[in-house]
C-alpha cells in the first residue's frame, strides 16, 4: 500500500506542476494525506487549468502520455477532481492494509 501512495502522491503533484497554473513562476500546490482506521486520503489542491484531468482510453498507445491518472485509478479504490473557487483539487482514497 505505501509504494501505491507514494504513486498516487506523485502523479497528482506532477501533474499540479504540469497541468495547472501551479507549474508557473510563484505557482504552488498542497498535498494533504490523511489517515483514518481502514483508508488513507491523498489530496492535492492547486491552481487550477484550463482543462480537466480525465481518464484517456486504455487501448489509447499512440499518446505519449496521459497515463498515470489511469494507474492511479487502478491504485485508488475512489478518487474525484473537485472545483474550487480559485483551483481544484483532485484526491485519491486507498483502503488500509487489513480492510
Amino acid at each position: 500500500m505505501v509504494e501505491n501512495a507514494v504513486l498516487i502522491v506523485s502523479e497528482l503533484a506532477s501533474n499540479a506542476v504540469r497541468h495547472s497554473r501551479s507549474g508557473r513562476k510563484g505557482g504552488w500546490f498542497l498535498v494533504i494525506v490523511a489517515l483514518d482506521d481502514d483508508r488513507v486520503r491523498i489530496e492535492v489542491i492547486d491552481e487550477g487549468g484550463d482543462g480537466r484531468p480525465q481518464l484517456l482510453a486504455a487501448n489509447d498507445w499512440e499518446e505519449e502520455g496521459g497515463r498515470g491518472l489511469l494507474l492511479m485509478a487502478t491504485c485508488a479504490k475512489d478518487w474525484e477532481v473537485k472545483e474550487r473557487m480559485h483551483g481544484r483539487s483532485v484526491w485519491a482514497e486507498l483502503a488500509r492494509a487489513g480492510t
